[in-house]
């Protein structure tokens, strides 16, 4: 077992996951705002598909993301012209899919984060001139600071995880999209039992981690 064969899939989910992340965090923070904050009909329709790739088996939401974002679909075909490549078997399509993955949980966390909230401070705030962004700044978000922090953990746990949306959508490509759940299930499957150990001790240590701070926060 070389070192590059064991550390590349490891850089590449960290450097996945440390992109998608982020996405996944400002998408719920912005629609958990949106949605703790304003009434509209059709409201339970739209959480409950916010909230849908929380129950579908990934191989579900690898499917759907081929079929949206695949060669043959518009998306895809306006990301081949303006870069020169495919999105789907690409470093993009795994940050796509841990952001699918991870959105719900993040999502979820956030606007329980805001619902717990005083609305009455942040009524006082409005009657003494603020407008919803300092609302937003000032009062919502220092408030639930916790949730905030829990949520993004849990998505970055979450999202560091995931199998099979991204075995699906980005493949199992080594040095390009091959993560650490990607990376186990091939060396299980080609005899490498030392080398999934590894990967899997290393994946069960770093979520522990994760996990064990989020629990101390809360």
């Amino acid at each position: 077992m070389s070192n590059q064969t064991f550390w590349s899939p490891i850089i590449i989910s960290l450097q996945m996951i440390s992109i998608a992340s982020i996405i996944a965090f400002v998408l719920a923070l912005i629609c958990a705002w949106f949605m703790s904050r304003i009434a509209f009909k059709g409201k339970v329709f739209v959480e409950t598909l916010l909230m849908l790739p929380l129950v579908l088996p990934p191989t579900v939401i690898g499917f759907g993301l081929l079929v949206l974002l695949g060669r043959q679909s518009w998306v895809g075909r306006s990301f081949e012209w303006l870069f020169s490549m495919p999105l789907v078997f690409s470093f993009w399509a795994a940050v796509i899919a841990a952001v699918v993955v991870a959105f719900p949980l993040v999502y979820q966390m956030l606007r329980s984060g805001f619902e717990n909230v005083n609305p009455e401070l942040e009524a006082a705030a409005r009657q003494l001139g603020a407008n919803e962004y300092q609302v937003l700044k000032f009062i919502t978000l220092p408030l639930s600071w916790r949730s905030l922090i829990t949520g993004y953990m849990l998505g970055f746990a979450r999202g560091l995880g995931e199998f099979g949306a991204t075995l699906m959508f980005a493949g199992n490509i080594p040095g390009r999209t091959q993560t650490i759940p990607t990376a186990i299930f091939t060396a299980v499957e080609s005899g490498s039992i030392i080398l999934a150990y590894y990967w899997v001790i290393s994946i069960v240590l770093f979520s522990f981690l994760l996990l064990s701070f989020v629990q101390r926060l809360r």
